[in-house]
């Protein structure tokens, strides 16, 4: 099964690719796509065929997805929203690079040194998915899976093209094996994450989250064969598929060390650069840390992980405890808004929280402003 998903891309988007490389309209539909943000806006007119037809045919959820299981996934979101997103940033990104054929194409396409630009754009997509209804109308999210798959095609068609890619011996760029290495990253790591800095996630929450992104995996245009169906099928094949395929890379090793400095500028002064490596080490496994070269700090890596104690033992009395959570959530909070900011300029980025989050969020007093400057 990996050789046929290595080899295989995504049909329906890379049509569109090639239609619009061939036409040179690329520019022109990509300033249209630009103000096409949400669920429920008619399809701009100006838009050729092959990309009408294309928004059109992706649309729609997948006939199996249960509208009560995305809904209590929401619910998950508004408690634990914030966890989920830093979990994210610190450790399924460093995942990501222990993939050596991922960073390769990262490489290729000149984004090495833009881990503002990666993280901002993870960032706005799983916000997206955190929405109320994110496959229904009123959202952000179904276009912005459209956009993410035509910009996969576009990188898939390009890379191809370049003499240091051989489809032959790696694949095609961003193939099924990816976009399925990805998918489980995000949702049965992420979890793992959450559980090992002291976050509990019950098992139907689990489940849950899972559920939702194994939906936004099939409009994003991965085959539904071969998602697995249950969280406990998901854990075994990222075990069999994702994790047994780490390995160092120079690429890897360059993307990880770029997002580290990114992180370190949100850090005041010397004596504090050694926690966000000890953040790092907490959330993935000690092999890909070492592998992808992440500094080690005794002092940090002891505090972090006494901290990690500190946040179970509020997670067990969060319920009968207002002080507790509030502690909980704040951490998460102050978590999103450094990891969600460009430091460049100084400035903040400019996601878009949904509605239904940015109001909870901002109720229980743990909303990060600084993300969107609000």
């Amino acid at each position: 099964m990996q050789n046929d998903l290595l080899h295989q891309g995504d049909p329906l988007a890379d049509a569109v690719i090639a239609d619009l490389v061939a036409t040179g309209r690329t520019s022109a539909v990509n300033a249209v796509l630009a103000e096409f943000r949400s669920n429920d806006q008619p399809i701009p007119d100006s838009l050729p065929p092959s990309v009408r037809d294309y928004l059109i045919a992706t649309d729609t959820p997948p006939a199996w997805m249960d509208a009560d299981r995305v809904a209590r996934a929401y619910d998950f979101f508004v408690d634990d929203g914030v966890h989920v997103a830093s979990i994210l940033s610190f450790g399924a990104m460093v995942n990501c690079y222990a993939q050596p054929r991922p960073s390769k194409v990262l490489n290729l396409t000149h984004r090495l040194n833009q881990p503002h630009r990666r993280l901002s754009e993870t960032s706005q997509f799983v916000l997206d998915l955190m929405a109320p209804q994110p496959f229904t109308n009123g959202g952000s999210f179904v276009p912005t899976i459209q956009k993410t798959r035509l910009i996969h095609a576009a990188v898939r068609h390009f890379v191809a093209q370049s003499p240091d890619w051989d489809v032959e011996t790696d694949g095609v760029p961003v193939c099924q094996l990816d976009l399925l290495g990805a998918l489980l990253i995000f949702s049965v790591q992420v979890i793992d994450g959450m559980r090992r800095i002291g976050v509990t996630v019950t098992d139907v929450e689990a489940e849950d989250y899972y559920y939702v992104w194994r939906v936004a995996g099939s409009i994003l245009g991965i085959r539904d064969d071969v998602m697995p169906e249950t969280l406990a099928e998901a854990t075994r094949l990222n075990a069999e598929l994702v994790e047994a395929a780490y390995a160092p890379s120079e690429e890897g090793i360059a993307l990880t060390r770029g997002l580290l400095e990114l992180y370190k500028k949100f850090i005041p002064g010397k004596a504090f650069d050694g926690v966000v490596p000890a953040m790092v080490r907490q959330v993935v496994n000690p092999e890909v840390a070492d592998m992808l070269q992440v500094p080690r700090s005794r002092g940090w890596s002891r505090f972090v992980t006494s901290s990690a104690r500190i946040m179970r033992f509020f997670e067990r009395k969060e319920d009968t405890n207002r002080v507790a959570r509030k502690v909980l959530d704040k951490a998460g909070a102050l978590l999103l808004t450094a990891s969600t900011r460009t430091l460049t300029s100084g400035e903040s980025t400019t996601l878009a929280i949904p509605d239904g989050l940015r109001q909870s969020w901002s109720a229980a007093g743990v909303c990060p402003v600084a993300v969107d400057g609000k």
